[in-house]
Parts: C-alpha cells; structure tokens; sequence
C-alpha cells in the first residue's frame, strides 16, 4: 500500500457540515424573537427594555440595509446583535453561536459595522448633549447644593481609561498609558441624573486630562458661555484639570481640619457621582470593562463608546432599572491616581472658589 492511499479525503464530509450549520443557523434566525423573552431577560440580555428596543428599532430602520433576499438578516436581529455585543462585550464567535441570534462569525462582523455606524450617526446627537436649558442648570445647581452644599454646580467631569488592543506599531507609544495597558482616554461629563452630557473618546490613552480638556470643543464652549454673562455656573473636575471660572478644582496641600479642607471633602462628594456613572456605564455596556479589551482600531473603538454613551443615556430615559447582581458596584478604577496639573493662575477663578470656601 502506498503512502497516499493511507489518506482520507474528508472534504465533502466538511462541506456538508458547514451547509448544515448555514441551514441550522437560518432556521434558527427565522424562528427567533428577542421581544418574546420576558421584561426581566431582555433586559439581561440587550440592556434596553423593550419598549426602548422597538422605539430605537423603528428610528434607525430607514438606515440599516433592507432585506431584499430570503437569507437576509432582519433588522430586529441585526440591532439585538449589536446591543448584544455592546452589553456582553465578547468576541463575535460566541455572539454569533448564541441561541437567540444564530450567525456566523464574519455576519457578525458585518453586522456590527452596519448597527454601528447607523447608531452614531442617529442616536449620538440626539441623545449626548450639552446645553442646558435654564430649568435644567436651576435643578442641576439645586440638586448638588442640597446634597453637598456645593454650590453653582452644573455637572461633572472625569476621564477614564478604555482598554484597546495594541494599535500598529507606530501608534502605539500614543496609546500606552501610564497603568501600563493599550487604551482611550475618555473625557465624561455627567449631570445629576447621571446622564451623560458630553463625551470625548478620540484621545490616545498616554494624553493627559488637562490636555483633553484644552483641546476639547467644551472648553472653547464654556468660555464662550462666559463671555456671553454666564456667571455662578460651572463643572466639578479633579485636581487633573486646571481652575477656571467654569471648572472648580480642589484646593492643593489643604491641611486636615481647614476650611480648604472641608470644602475639598464637599468637593469630592459632589464630584462622586461622574465616578459612579463611569462605573454604571462600563457595567452596563461590559465591552468597556478593563478585564476584556476591544479588539478593534482605534477610530472603531471610539465609535463603540460613543454608542454605548447614548445607550446609557436612553436607558435613563426609558428608566430601565440597573440589577446590584447584573452589575455590581465597580468604581471608576482604571484612571488610577490622579496627576495634577500646574498651579492655578486664573485670579478671577480663584476668587470664586475663595468666595465658594467661605460658606465652609
């Protein structure tokens, strides 16, 4: 017997085999309904209720791919795919293998890139916006001075860190940051409903705060908001970001016991709850979580940020409920110790917290 007849040639066998998974996957898409699954479990599952899932669905359907072919994906599936990634945070393999959606790995991926882009361009604008109406700053300001005796406070800023595979190489001294992984720094702003107001994902993971904050188009913003007469109005940020008239900081070197110290304490209070959205969001949408980074470029990873932002925004709004055992409490722990910028020399910036310290 020679050597080539102790081969057997199975690539028939495994033909057929991968024509029986496309037939079983179809049959599986075509039977399945993600609005079937109870309140409780589609919420699990996609993050959003379900009557936020049919309001996002029938927005965004003009702009996903219509199906024109039997084997076309529906766009009910095609959104659930994405939110599905988006609250899982998994590799597409496994999205894709799942019970309630049946796709191939490369569908998967070709879905992901049409939801997403679809969701950016629709749901970020609309859902992710700065500018407050008068109502809105009375009840922000009322809100944090009634709970911290903080006063003029609007919102609050922070960065944190979204850990990304390792870009090309030429990149990736950019990227590198200072906890010693791949990330994007992202700028937040969240009001007191924790609805995130400003978002600023663009940022290599090794640019500092302050830097983000300076080259943002917020701070061009609220400067403009100032020289318009905006007075006793302004953001809450840690010692990372430089004082402004539209931007308190903490105090610097305050002894234990000092006035400056109290107020760094009520500070802090008050800017706890950026902290505590940062955490809300990365648990709510997992694909952000540090213990699993995104495999994707850059540019594709502030996209799935973006969306998850607006995501969290629209769960405010259709007030879907967070499970303590779906999400338990994880601070905002990958931004680390905070590195503070140079001394403040804003004089009129420092006459308001001056003014602010005298009620402490």
């Amino acid at each position: 017997m020679t050597t080539t007849e102790l081969w057997f040639d199975d690539s028939s066998e495994e033909d057929e085999s991968l024509v029986e998974l496309a037939r079983n996957r179809k049959k599986l898409r075509d039977a399945s309904n993600p609005l079937e699954l109870d309140s409780a479990t589609f919420i699990k599952n996609f993050r959003l209720s379900k009557e936020a899932f049919v309001d996002l669905l029938s927005a965004t359907e003009e702009m996903l791919q219509r199906c024109t072919r039997a084997k076309s994906i529906p766009n009910i599936l095609k959104l659930a795919t994405a939110l599905r990634f988006c609250a899982q945070g998994s590799y597409q393999l496994s999205i894709g293998n799942e019970n309630m959606l049946g796709l191939a790995q490369p569908t998967v991926s070709v879905v992901l890139s049409e939801v997403l882009d679809a969701l950016e361009n629709f749901i970020c604008q609309r859902w992710i916006k700065f500018n407050y109406t008068e109502a809105e700053m009375q009840q922000a300001k009322s809100h944090f001075y009634n709970n911290t005796r903080f006063p003029g406070v609007i919102g609050c800023v922070d960065g944190t860190h979204i850990k990304i595979v390792a870009p090309k190489k030429e990149l990736q001294h950019l990227y590198y940051n200072r906890k010693g992984f791949f990330s994007i720094n992202a700028m937040i702003v969240c009001d007191h409903t924790m609805n995130i107001r400003y978002i600023n994902a663009k940022n290599p993971g090794a640019t500092h705060d302050s830097m983000i904050f300076n080259m943002s188009a917020l701070k061009a913003y609220l400067e403009q908001q100032v020289e318009n007469g905006l007075r006793n109005t302004w953001l809450l940020g840690d010692a990372g970001y430089a004082l402004k008239t539209y931007l308190m900081t903490p105090f610097r070197n305050s002894e234990e016991g000092s006035p400056e110290s109290r107020c760094n304490t009520q500070h802090s209070r008050a800017r706890n709850i950026v902290e505590r959205n940062i955490g809300v969001l990365k648990n709510r949408f997992r694909c952000l979580l540090q213990a699993r980074a995104l495999h994707y470029s850059p540019k594709k990873a502030t996209q799935i940020i973006n969306v998850c932002a607006a995501l969290h925004n629209i769960c405010i709004f259709y007030k879907v409920e967070i499970s303590p055992e779906e999400f338990p409490n994880e601070a905002n722990d990958s931004h680390g110790g905070v590195i503070e910028v140079e001394s403040d020399n804003d004089s009129e910036a420092a006459a308001i917290r001056n003014r602010i310290l005298r009620t402490f």
